[in-house]
C-alpha cells in the first residue's frame, strides 16, 4: 500500500545550477526587515489592526524605495474593522502578470519570524533586486497579504482571497502565482524533516536542508515550468513536490485561493511545520533562522522570474 501511495508523488532534487548567476541577495537587509517584523509593540495579528497598519506602511515604503510602480493598498472590512493588502508592480504595465505574494500577519501571540516574516522579507528583497533590472519579460505584481492566519484561514476574509477574487472579477490575465511561506529555517541533521506520509522520508530524506516547490496535481504548465526553472537556478537544494490537493499541507497558504479562482499557483517553502517545530509558537524567533540560505532562495526566485516564456 505504501508504495502505491508513493507512486502518486513526483520527486526531483536540485542538480548543478544552469542559469546565469543572479545578483546577490543582501542578507543584512533581510535581517533588517525581520527585525522590524518581530519587534512590533504587539503581535501582528488581526486583534491589533494598528500594528498590521504599521507593517503595511513599512511594506509600502520599501516597495516604493525599490522602484515599484502602482504601489498601493487594497483595503477591505472584516467584522467592522479595516484591513489591507499591499501591492507593487514591476515590469511592463500590460499583458499577463505573475503574482508573487506573502502574508504578513501571525497566528496568535508569537513573533512569527519564519511564519511568515521570512516570506515578507524575501518579498521585499526580491522587490529591491527587481528594481535594479533594466528590463523584465512580463509584469510582476508583488502582494503582501493580511489575514492569512486563523480564524480567517480558508474563508473569504483572507487577503489572498480578496486579491484573487478582484483579479477574476476584472478579467485580469494571470500567468501564475507563487506563495512565499516560511523560507528561513534549515537543519542539516538527520531526522529533522517530517512528512505527511511517513514513507516519503525514504525518498526525500530526513534532513531539513532544502527548499520545496509544492503544487497539486493538474496545476498546469506554469507549475511545471516554475518548478523546473527554480530548481535549475538554485544553489540551495530544491525538492519538487506534487501531490493531491487533499494531502495535509499542500494548500496551507495563500496559493489555495488562486486555485479557487482557476489560476495556476505554487507554494515555495521550507516545509513549515513539517520541519520547523516552532511553527505558531513563541519560539519562532529570528535567532533560529539561516539568513544565508534565505538569501539563496531569493536569488533563485529572481533568476526564475527573469526568464521569458
Amino acid at each position: 500500500m505504501k508504495w502505491a501511495l508513493l507512486s502518486l508523488f513526483f520527486f526531483q532534487t536540485a542538480g548543478p545550477a544552469q542559469a546565469a548567476s543572479p545578483p546577490p541577495a543582501d542578507t543584512a537587509r533581510l535581517r533588517q526587515h525581520l527585525r522590524f517584523l518581530v519587534s512590533t509593540p504587539q503581535p501582528r495579528n488581526y486583534q491589533h489592526p494598528d500594528v498590521l497598519d504599521s507593517v503595511a506602511a513599512y511594506i509600502q515604503r520599501n516597495l516604493r524605495a525599490a522602484g515599484a510602480h502602482s504601489v498601493g493598498a487594497q483595503p477591505y472590512a472584516v467584522r467592522g474593522q479595516k484591513y489591507r493588502n499591499v501591492l507593487g508592480s514591476f515590469g511592463p504595465a500590460d499583458g499577463p502578470r505573475l503574482i508573487i505574494g506573502a502574508h504578513y500577519d501571525v497566528c496568535g501571540d508569537q513573533p512569527g519570524a519564519d511564519d511568515n516574516g521570512t516570506g515578507v522579507a524575501a518579498l521585499l528583497e526580491l522587490a529591491r533586486l527587481l528594481g535594479q533590472q533594466p528590463a523584465l519579460p512580463y509584469r510582476i505584481d508583488l502582494v503582501a497579504y493580511t489575514l492569512e492566519e486563523p480564524p480567517f484561514f480558508r474563508t473569504p476574509n483572507m487577503g489572498s482571497y480578496v486579491h484573487a477574487a478582484s483579479l477574476k472579477a476584472a478579467g485580469v490575465p494571470v500567468r501564475g502565482m507563487v506563495a512565499l511561506e516560511m523560507l528561513g529555517y534549515y537543519d542539516d541533521r538527520r531526522g529533522t524533516q517530517r512528512y505527511p506520509i511517513w514513507p516519503l522520508k525514504f525518498i526525500y530524506g530526513s534532513r531539513g536542508n532544502y527548499v520545496t516547490v509544492a503544487q497539486k496535481f493538474g496545476n498546469g504548465r506554469f507549475g511545471r515550468q516554475f518548478a523546473r526553472r527554480y530548481r535549475g537556478a538554485a544553489t540551495v537544494p530544491v525538492k519538487r513536490f506534487k501531490a493531491p490537493a487533499w494531502l495535509p499541507g499542500i494548500d496551507f497558504s495563500d496559493h489555495l485561493n488562486y486555485w479557487k479562482f482557476g489560476y495556476q499557483a505554487v507554494l515555495l517553502t521550507d516545509t513549515a511545520f513539517y520541519r520547523n517545530r516552532s511553527y505558531h509558537e513563541a519560539t519562532d524567533t529570528l535567532g533560529r533562522l539561516d539568513m544565508r540560505r534565505l538569501g539563496l532562495a531569493v536569488e533563485a526566485l529572481l533568476a526564475t522570474v527573469q526568464m521569458g516564456e
